[in-house]
């Protein structure tokens, strides 16, 4: 989001807040969105027990992680244009009601199929709130924090596998996972309340339209940026979301380290979530590019180095740091692209990211069910090198932000 745009947007909003309460409504955005990250990646630590409680296949199971992609991809323009005349902060407390209404569901489902009507509601939890979410920093904190603010609200990505998944799979491990849904809802009606007491009014101010993504799409930077969300979020959870099982069959540890490896990652994830947003701004080719080659390298090396403990500690710190940068690559490169219209690039943003997400979840139960963990991963890493190769494309064509805009 461009400081004019979040100039602009901050106008709109109370000028007599203290500092203090408007870093606690970002904090309490970034809790929303690390609450939704956490329900939605969960089962990437719980797939084998959830699997084997319903007795279904690892890759039956994978249906966990395409439902909620496939609605909130939907979902993102749906319910943002349906409800495009709605007071925003409305609309966040509506879907973290949802979230909280989803986990509870979980915890108490009897049958599969009932498994994924929750993940059905998790799914319009996230293309609603993420598509509203993601650009609200400008209108929250002044335009000379704005960046800092973004970086701490999407920082809920990769905190979510640094605390949310290691803890969930540990309570799963200790309790069960329907223990593990069950403190998801809680945290998502603590979050709720949290949101009550400190977000600011955030009247709409520019409503989006089904036209205006229309238009968003024929500009050649936006189409880019959908290429690349497309490859590199593939890439990242056709393999990711199997690392359980690879962890289990190929490295050959137990539970308890799994959830070891699982925080490793994830404490990579933050400081290459905070390292992404300083250096896209700037950047965004390079950062990009250097970003999906870690995530392609370390792929491709985990069926060699990954059997023992140490390399595929490694690799997947290495896979953390990288995919930590994604989400704010992708978002500002979408940014980037449409600074005049913050919320549809945003629309477009989680539509797309969601979307694949799924398709690259259900790719990998096919590949899992049918060959092995390893395949997936090998895949993984030949479809990041893609983004390589584009961010490439984009620099020979000497492209630069403002053609097509």
């Amino acid at each position: 989001m461009s400081t004019a745009i979040a100039s602009a947007d901050r106008t709109a909003e109370p000028q007599n807040r203290s500092p203090l309460r408007d870093w606690l409504a970002v904090i309490s955005v970034m809790m929303g969105i690390f609450s939704i990250v956490t329900t939605e990646i969960l089962p990437i630590g719980l797939l084998t027990s959830i699997g084997s409680d319903f007795t279904i296949s690892d890759g039956m199971a994978g249906l966990m992680m395409t439902m909620p992609g496939l609605l909130a991809a939907v979902s993102a323009p749906l319910v943002t244009v349906a409800t495009a005349r709605c007071e925003r902060r409305l609309m966040l407390y509506a879907f973290m009601l949802v979230l909280a209404l989803a986990n509870f569901l979980a915890a108490v489902a009897e049958t599969y199929w009932l498994m994924l009507v929750s993940r059905v509601m998790v799914g319009v939890t996230i293309g609603g709130f993420w598509s509203i979410g993601a650009g609200l920093a400008g209108r929250l904190v002044p335009p000379a924090s704005v960046g800092r603010a973004t970086s701490v609200i999407f920082a809920a990505v990769p905190l979510g596998s640094v605390l949310g998944v290691p803890v969930g799979t540990y309570i799963g491990d200790i309790a069960g996972w329907r223990t593990a849904c069950a403190v998801m809802g809680v945290l998502a009606v603590g979050v709720l309340v949290a949101m009550m007491l400190v977000l600011p009014p955030l009247p709409v101010t520019q409503a989006t339209r089904l036209d205006g993504l229309r238009t968003l799409t024929r500009n050649v930077n936006t189409r880019y940026a959908l290429l690349m969300t497309f490859l590199i979020v593939m890439a990242h959870f056709g393999a990711y979301t199997y690392v359980t099982p690879f962890l289990e069959q190929v490295t050959q540890v137990s539970p308890g380290l799994i959830t070891v490896f699982l925080l490793t990652y994830g404490a990579a994830g933050i400081v290459g979530n905070f390292a992404g947003g300083s250096a896209v701004t700037r950047h965004p080719r390079a950062t990009f590019g250097i970003t999906a080659a870690m995530i392609s390298s370390a792929t491709l090396l985990l069926p060699v180095l990954g059997r023992s403990d140490i390399g595929a500690v490694t690799l997947l710190t290495i896979w953390g740091a990288a995919y930590g940068a994604v989400p704010v690559c992708t978002q500002t490169w979408f940014a980037k692209a449409a600074p005049h219209l913050p919320e549809a690039a945003s629309v477009l943003f989680t539509a797309s990211f969601q979307l694949t997400l799924s398709l690259g979840a259900l790719a990998g139960g096919v590949v899992v069910d049918h060959t092995s963990p390893a395949t997936v991963m090998t895949l993984g890493g030949a479809t990041a090198a893609l983004v390589v190769l584009t961010v490439s494309v984009h620099r020979a064509k000497r492209l630069t932000w403002t053609e097509g805009a």
